[in-house]
């Protein structure tokens, strides 16, 4: 984090694009599983607590460090053949994200809770593993700071700018002509860059024909996404089996119970950072491909990495928990469909990509500590907007100022967020420590997340709203902490 001048290094006009395209794959399907899924399930009648326990689907991107190796690891069959091994996992993802979608909207009528979370997490699992490699190769492009900046405001404009287009075309024809049409719309939409990526040029010299490799990798991906979808299935049906053996209702507060969880990841590595921090670069943990990435964290911050995940993990916090019950809370007001997705329209998209670009131009410019304060004071003030909402009669102009100061400072939060994140990475474990990082920022949050209608029901929405702002705020406390650490001097360990 040093704050000393150096040129700044602009990445190419194809590089950028080639990011707000990546962005915009990943950002269609997310509110699909989210937000807009909150106001389906609100449609048809489920209690605020049981679309808190759906909120728990967002929570599978916190562990994609489980996986993330195997993107760094492994190549899809076919796909990376011709156009490499990144670019295959985002082919292969976008086939899952496209299906997952249409399983979703066919079975729009909510009839059974279980088949609609089945599905909603394949969506969230593919969604995931395509910003997974789409990130690792953002690292490998752009490894300076100079060279961040601009490429995470591109790849946020791609994403939000689809976040934005899905929720408030999702709700739109859903007024109009209900879930089915859109979760189907949506789907084909998020689809669209699949054939841009066929288009592009063979990564792999001698990698063989365009078609042979489309082809295999398709029926590669067929076997793929079946297996992914059965071991979903086995697992999804072991959890809702112990939750009924444990009692866990619609009627469970489980706010403790999840307070309780969010420590322990706490106290587990506290408990092995003096043996990491002595480690040997021979010590089978530091050499451990499936390990090896996360423990080099701890080796090379020690004390400080716990420093370093209380912070990302507050950072967002805010933000996390408004998200859940942002749109309940606007519909139980007295707002329609239609007018939620007009404000989700334009009204959310140019406050979004205001607040990225300034995110990403100041963080050429501002130390680093400078940047990251001011995130989380504009995105707390974001979400006190929504108290302030609630207390005014239902009106268009309302809506949109609610909405752009939201979008406004998640904008910005997130740009100086991801190029914190990016920059705590070592260069040698793209793929795996930027997922890990990235994760457990949103961890903690995602499962209070999942506690949301328990805790509304408890404090209301103002008291929920204003503990989501000072959440973000709190995070400003170890900006101090984080601004002045610096990275352990590697040993030469051979992995």
């Amino acid at each position: 984090m040093t704050e000393a001048a150096a040129p700044v290094v602009r990445p190419g006009l194809g590089r950028m694009a080639l990011y707000v395209l990546l962005g915009f794959s990943a950002g269609l399907p997310f509110y699909m599983f989210s937000t807009v899924l909150a106001l389906r399930l609100t449609e048809h009648g489920v209690g605020l607590v049981v679309i808190g326990f759906f909120a728990w689907v967002t929570l599978l991107p916190t562990f994609k460090f489980l996986w993330a190796p195997l993107l760094d690891r492994f190549d899809v069959p076919g796909f990376a053949r011709f156009w490499g091994k990144r670019r295959g996992w985002i082919m292969l993802s976008q086939l899952g994200i496209f299906t997952s979608m249409t399983a979703m909207a066919f079975t729009a009528a909510d009839r059974s809770l279980a088949v609609t979370a089945l599905f909603a997490v394949l969506l969230a699992f593919w969604t995931t593993t395509l910003e997974v490699a789409a990130d690792a190769w953002r690292i490998e492009l752009a490894p300076t700071q100079d060279e961040q900046g601009p490429i995470v405001a591109a790849n946020l404009w791609g994403y939000r700018t689809a976040m934005v287009a899905a929720g408030s075309g999702a709700l739109l024809v859903a007024g109009s002509a209900g879930w089915t049409d859109a979760y189907l719309l949506i789907a084909v939409a998020a689809f669209l860059p699949f054939p841009l990526l066929v288009a592009m040029r063979p990564e792999v010299e001698g990698g063989g024909g365009r078609w042979v490799a489309l082809v295999t990798g398709i029926a590669a991906s067929i076997g793929i996404l079946a297996v992914t979808a059965a071991v979903t299935a086995a697992i999804g049906w072991g959890v809702l089996d112990l939750a009924v053996w444990a009692g866990i209702s619609e009627k469970t507060n489980v706010t403790r119970a999840v307070l309780g969880v969010c420590l322990l990841p706490f106290i587990i590595m506290a408990l092995m950072l003096p043996k990491i921090r002595r480690a040997p670069p021979t010590a089978w943990f530091r050499k451990s491909p499936a390990v090896g990435p996360y423990i080099d964290i701890f080796w090379r911050y020690g004390l400080g990495a716990l420093a370093i995940l209380v912070f990302v993990s507050l950072y967002r916090m805010g933000d996390v928990l408004a998200l859940t019950l942002s749109k309940p809370l606007v519909k139980s007001v007295g707002y329609t469909l239609f007018q939620i997705g007009r404000a989700d329209g334009a009204v959310a998209l140019l406050s979004s990509m205001a607040g990225v670009a300034l995110g990403g131009w100041l963080t050429t410019r501002w130390p680093q500590a400078w940047t990251l304060t001011l995130g989380a004071i504009l995105a707390a003030f974001g979400n006190f907007g929504f108290i302030w909402l609630a207390h005014q009669a239902p009106g268009d102009v309302v809506l949109y100022i609610a909405t752009a100061a939201d979008q406004f400072g998640n904008g910005i939060a997130g740009a100086v967020f991801v190029v914190y994140l990016s920059m705590l990475v070592n260069p040698r474990y793209p793929g795996a420590q930027y997922a890990f990082l990235s994760g457990f920022a949103f961890l903690l949050p995602r499962l209070l997340a999942g506690a949301s209608g328990s805790m509304q029901g408890v404090i209301g929405y103002d008291g929920f709203f204003l503990l989501s702002g000072v959440l973000s705020l709190a995070a400003i406390l170890f900006v101090p902490i984080i601004g002045r650490m610096q990275p352990r001097a590697p040993d030469h360990e051979t992995i």
